[in-house]
């Protein structure tokens, strides 16, 4: 880390105010070009902290960048996590507001919901999979707080992630129901299919972003409990959105999740 205290303070206010109050900020490196990854956690983290004290309830996690096609949009080759709080959750088929965001765009998901605790720095596929109750359907509305949607790996990860909003639907399944590492998705917008993949763009497995979340979670002196909701990582690159636009997401053999911007 090369951020003290006071500058790990000063970028956490400087992110939640971009947050809170809808506008584009410069990437925290313009101010600090030495910021590393650890220092990004380190905001993030703190960012988190200041939330759980304000009475703010954590539902689980995410992983980000963890396809090709994001990490060839975002220019960085390195996956992310971030945190999800429960305000950031909306309801399927609502109507989502947009005037409270700055760049909001969308991807399709695979979300895993635990039913025991998952930790430790060997965590594998197959224990996480062993560990999920269920799997379903999901849309993360990311919103980068940075201008022009122009960001750095330490910068981003300090954003938590472009986290804002997400959305389930679809149908539950019990993970050995499934083949996680095949299934079609379409994105459509306005009626067109506008992305399409396959979730072994998610590192060949959805599971396997989930395994790699917890090994940076133990990095960070942190754990899995039982009963989160984890978002395993766009598996197509985001697609932005704005007012009057509907989107559906469709995915194969687990349904289909649907919105629109208001």
């Amino acid at each position: 880390m090369t951020l003290n205290d006071e500058a790990i303070g000063l970028l956490t206010d400087r992110i939640e105010a971009a947050q809170r109050g809808a506008r584009a900020i410069p990437k925290l490196t313009d101010d600090f070009p030495g910021m590393t990854l650890d220092d990004g956690y380190a905001v993030q983290q703190a960012l988190r902290r200041r939330w759980l004290a304000e009475g703010q309830r954590q539902v689980g996690w995410k992983a980000g960048l963890t396809s090709k096609a994001k990490m060839d949009q975002m220019g960085v080759r390195v996956p992310s996590i971030g945190f999800l709080m429960a305000d950031m959750a909306r309801p399927e088929a609502s109507a989502i507001r947009t005037d409270d965001l700055v760049h909001p765009r969308v991807e399709c998901e695979v979300a895993f919901v635990t039913r025991t605790a998952l930790s430790g720095p060997h965590c594998t596929r197959e224990d996480v999979m062993a560990a999920t109750d269920f799997v379903v359907p999901a849309v993360e509305i990311i919103d980068s707080r940075f201008s022009g949607f122009k960001f750095d790996l330490p910068s981003v990860v300090a954003d938590n992630g472009s986290s804002a909003r997400f959305v389930t639907g679809g149908r539950a399944f019990r993970p050995g129901q499934i083949d996680l590492a095949s299934l079609g998705v379409v994105l459509e917008k306005n009626g067109e299919a506008v992305a399409m993949g396959s979730s072994a763009a998610v590192m060949g497995h959805p599971a396997e972003a989930v395994a790699l979340l917890v090994k940076v979670l133990h990095e960070l002196g942190e754990t899995l409990p039982a009963g989160s909701f984890v978002m395993s990582g766009g598996i197509t690159e985001a697609v932005a959105v704005k007012p009057g636009d509907c989107v559906t997401a469709r995915f194969q053999a687990l349904g289909s999740v649907g919105m629109r911007f208001v």
